[in-house]
């Protein structure tokens, strides 16, 4: 059965928390057994890629499920930093694999982590750049500026980074290259003409916000590594909001989810060889 793996997963966690892990005199557990205490609200921590399908998700999930989520927009690095500090969010929702996994190897993160979708690199110009598949334009004159987002804490900045690579002239742009933090920071360069050329996430393109701004273009695949992106439910969400946080891991990999992902550019996940 689809998805049947990510169920008996989480159902085996859940019952393994129902049965020992709780305090009966926490906030969580008074607030699971009495049908009065109002719904928690979970904190999804979102990978600034995803920040447009996220909206949409959780007015999605709460529609289905009436539970409250809101999110927390920042580069997956920087999350997960965050999340290794002590903040209270339910979920990860990575641009990779690397940081959610990490949080699992460090016991900040339980069950499975989970490719939910895979990202999309594109170029992006507000400036009326003409732009191709190749970046050798980018070092023939005229371009003073390209923004990525930062590789250190940003997937999609490293990827940025990888496409240069491929195709030789690395070296060549790096004296052009401005970081943001993250895609968001980085969409901001681009939109503001701070950069004539950007490197993004095709998710951002899509997006109400961004539709039919500028111009951007679709790079090729085989030119950068596959943008894996990755879910997990951390410690804290396990401990506070078992069963809410399991339901909103569970519907990111629901049909209505993935039709959303879809529609933001995003290639979908094999559901029988996606977890690690």
């Amino acid at each position: 059965m689809k998805y049947l793996a990510h169920y008996l997963c989480w159902v085996t966690l859940f019952m393994l928390s129902a049965c020992g892990g709780s305090n009966p005199e926490t906030p969580a557990s008074r607030s699971a057994a009495s049908p009065e205490a109002s719904q928690p609200t979970l904190t999804i921590a979102t990978a600034a890629n995803v920040q447009f399908a996220m909206e949409e998700l959780i007015r999605e999930f709460k529609t289905q499920t009436g539970i409250d989520a809101t999110s927390v927009v920042s580069s997956s690095g920087k999350l997960t930093a965050q999340i290794m500090e002590g903040a209270p969010y339910d979920l990860l929702v990575s641009a990779n694999m690397k940081y959610p996994t990490y949080l699992q190897e460090q016991g900040e993160a339980v069950g499975s982590v989970s490719v939910y979708a895979y990202g999309t690199l594109v170029a992006w110009s507000m400036t009326g750049q003409s732009l191709r598949v190749t970046p050798e334009y980018l070092v023939e004159g005229g371009i003073s500026k390209i923004a990525i987002a930062n590789p250190k804490n940003a997937p999609y900045g490293e990827q940025a980074i990888n496409y240069f690579k491929h195709y030789g002239v690395f070296e060549k742009v790096e004296p052009l290259l401005v970081y943001g933090e993250s895609i968001a920071q980085t969409n901001q360069y681009i939109i503001s003409k701070a950069a004539e050329v950007g490197l993004t996430a095709k998710s951002v393109v899509l997006s109400p916000e961004a539709r039919g701004k500028g111009r951007w273009l679709e790079l090729p695949h085989s030119s950068y590594a596959p943008i894996e992106q990755g879910v997990v439910i951390t410690r804290y969400g396990n401990e506070h909001h078992t069963k809410e946080s399991l339901a909103f891991f569970t519907f990111l990999f629901s049909e209505t989810a993935q039709e959303i992902f879809s529609k933001y550019g995003y290639k979908l996940p094999d559901p029988d060889t996606n977890t690690q």
